[in-house]
């Protein structure tokens, strides 16, 4: 059997045929970047119940396939995990593209001891005054939170340590994620990280879909409608999240 990689990268896919190719050309020119050599990086596709091509792509890009059937960003990411076997799990979603420098500036980071896991941040495919505005609301919070979005990273132990990904978690999965991960590096004496200088590059795909304001017209309201309204969120969730025209 072949030695076990250093890094696992997990991407969670539903019907991402389209976007999956460009993020495996970055993730290709990052793997060959990286110290350990390309063999120390597995990528894996946390395939979604998928109806399009994602997962044929994905086997035919050299990654490995985890077939996932509940409908959730968190179960997907959460079964691309059961099967890694890197000690560094990372992940990212599949409408991205990843620095070539990633995964060096995820272990030098993780070597240093002083940090639990991260995240690399992100940049924008393309901007507008509706995102810059999205953007400038989100950067205090993410200051002084230290959480970010992009690539995100652990060790395989504190992943299993904080139960992974809340699977009855609609959205905000991530955020819950990166909380526990915080409070396990906290009792440690360890802290979250943004690696800053490899930003992925993210889609602006939900930005063209509803909007360049959409999300001071509909997200920033989405906690509080979930409580007076939960049907009705339910469903705005989904068209959201998980009913895209693709």
């Amino acid at each position: 059997m072949s030695e076990a990689p250093r890094f696992s990268l997990v991407i969670p896919a539903y019907n991402e045929a389209r976007w999956l190719p460009p993020l495996l050309d970055t993730v290709d020119r990052a793997r060959e970047a990286c110290s350990h050599g390309a063999a120390a990086v597995e990528v894996i596709v946390g395939d979604n119940a998928s109806t399009d091509r994602t997962a044929e792509i994905a086997r035919a890009r050299g990654c490995r396939v985890a077939h996932v059937e509940t409908r959730t960003i968190a179960a997907a990411r959460n079964g691309g995990a059961r099967i890694a076997r890197g000690e560094i799990l990372m992940f990212v979603d599949a409408d991205s593209l990843v620095h070539p420098g990633t995964f060096d500036a995820v272990d030098r980071a993780l070597a240093s001891g002083r940090v639990v896991g991260g995240a690399s941040g992100v940049t924008s495919e393309r901007w507008s005054a509706g995102i810059v505005a999205t953007w400038a609301f989100m950067l205090p919070m993410v200051w002084l939170t230290g959480m970010d979005t992009g690539v995100v990273f652990c060790r395989r132990e504190d992943f299993v340590a904080v139960g992974g990904y809340d699977e009855r978690r609609r959205f905000a999965e991530d955020v819950m994620f990166l909380l526990a991960l915080r409070r396990l590096g906290r009792r440690r004496g360890q802290r979250l990280t943004r690696l800053r200088r490899v930003k992925a590059v993210t889609s602006t795909r939900k930005f063209d879909d509803h909007g360049d304001w959409h999300y001071f017209t509909g997200v920033l309201m989405l906690p509080l409608a979930s409580v007076l309204r939960p049907r009705s969120t339910a469903r705005r969730v989904a068209r959201y999240w998980y009913e895209p025209d693709r």
